[in-house]
């Protein structure tokens, strides 16, 4: 790399000495120029200050204040006085509407509270007091609608799903909110529902279910433990009204399916009691060994009409009792022959039959009323307290179970 070169400071036609030393009392010409130029720190060094800058400086300085409370209050009185008037009104209705609920919050406590006393429930009930606001209701010591729901009451063998009813005209007998001594009920209108899933489960020990059927029928299908055997159980229930707070179930068509065997109907009529079925009839007449053991039984032959001396050659003869058998009459009688009166004494016929004597014992028990009990859906309304009236009226059969509608009227509630 080059040096650079020396810029020599002396003018051109400077004598130059012989020791070659350059003179030094000339001016440098960038100093001056330099010295023409105002300096800009100058400026800033000394700018000049405000009458409001100088009494901004001359104040002792105080620490900032972060609080945020000053600037919304600040802004709260930067407000309008129609602002204002608004904001403390929204405040005190919002006050107001909070204690008119917990008033009734609390009434409607202390009303489930004494009906579930007064109708010795297991449960309070839901009481739902419309209206709003309930204060002003209170202070007229008149309520227009009060909404009230019991569920899983108790009515004699069987609980009841839900009764709810819906309460108008309601006076109240009280000074306020907290001293409701009771109330007086103008009208009610109400259903009752005895749900078929209720009547399942405490009614169905012997595994028998109800279902709907009509506007007021109930079937009864399932099995019911017999001397140690389960047999097919079927009944019909029509349901009807019985008195005023009552339900009633007339029973019928009751009947129990031994297999394929026979029937048995409970009742003393030609064709209640136990009855060989037409499958089991046929092989009567088909087999021999189950022939020879029916015709041997002179109760039976003479419930089948058939001459002695006609059994006596069939008894003897195989042909004979072909022949006997093999008529269409044979086999109709067989199954109009009760077996639960005249085969009692005869345990080898029944076994003959496919019949286990300890089950003919045990349906012999089973009688009409019996089975009946073991069936019926009948359940009465619990009186309700005080006094007025409560009756049922419309009784109608639903999918989910028995419906009963109820009206009533002047009745007195925590009286």
């Amino acid at each position: 790399m080059r040096s650079p070169h020396r810029i020599a400071t002396h003018p051109p036609d400077a004598p130059i000495d012989d020791d070659r030393t350059a003179r030094t009392d000339y001016s440098n010409p960038y100093d001056e120029l330099a010295a023409l130029a105002p300096n800009p720190l100058e400026d800033f060094l000394h700018e000049e200050k405000s009458d409001g800058d100088t009494a901004e400086a001359e104040k002792p300085w105080t620490p900032p204040n972060h609080r945020r409370g000053s600037r919304r209050r600040n802004r709260f009185a930067g407000l309008p006085l129609a602002a204002k008037a608004l904001v403390a009104v929204l405040v005190a209705a919002a006050f107001l509407a909070l204690g008119d609920r917990w008033a009734l919050l609390y009434a409607e406590h202390e009303a489930a509270e004494k009906l579930k006393d007064q109708m010795n429930l297991s449960a309070a009930p839901e009481v739902d007091i419309e209206g709003f606001p309930f204060l002003t209701q209170v202070l007229d010591k008149r309520v227009d609608k009060v909404k009230v729901t019991v569920p899983d009451v108790a009515a004699d063998r069987i609980s009841l799903a839900k009764v709810s009813a819906t309460a108008t005209n309601v006076t109240i007998n009280g000074d306020g909110p907290t001293s409701v001594k009771g109330a007086s009920i103008g009208e009610m209108n109400g259903e009752v529902l005895l749900s078929f899933d209720d009547l399942n489960r405490e009614l169905g020990a012997s595994q028998v279910t109800f279902t709907g059927r009509g506007k007021d029928e109930v079937l009864a299908r399932g099995t019911l433990p017999v001397a140690g055997h389960d047999l097919k159980v079927r009944a019909d229930a029509r349901i009807q009204r019985n008195g005023d707070r009552g339900i009633s179930t007339d029973i019928g068509g009751m009947s129990l399916q031994l297999g394929d065997l026979a029937t048995y109907r409970p009742g003393t009529r030609e064709k209640e009691g136990l009855h060989l079925s037409r499958k089991s009839a046929d092989r009567v007449a088909e087999e021999t060994s189950k022939a020879k053991a029916l015709l041997s039984v002179p109760a039976i032959v003479e419930r089948l009409g058939v001459p002695r001396g006609v059994v006596r050659e069939a008894l003897k003869s195989d042909a004979k009792l072909n022949e006997l058998t093999g008529s269409p009459r044979f086999v109709n009688d067989v199954m109009g022959l009760n077996l639960i009166d005249v085969a009692m004494g005869h345990p080898e016929l029944l076994k003959k039959l496919g019949l286990d004597p300890a089950l003919l014992n045990g349906l012999s028990q089973l009688t009409r009323p019996v089975l009946a009990d073991r069936l019926t859906l009948a359940f009465q309304l619990p009186k309700l307290p005080g006094a007025g009236t409560v009756a049922l009226r419309d009784v109608t059969v639903e999918k989910e179970g028995i419906r009963v509608r109820i009206a009533g009227s002047g009745i007195g509630v925590g009286q």
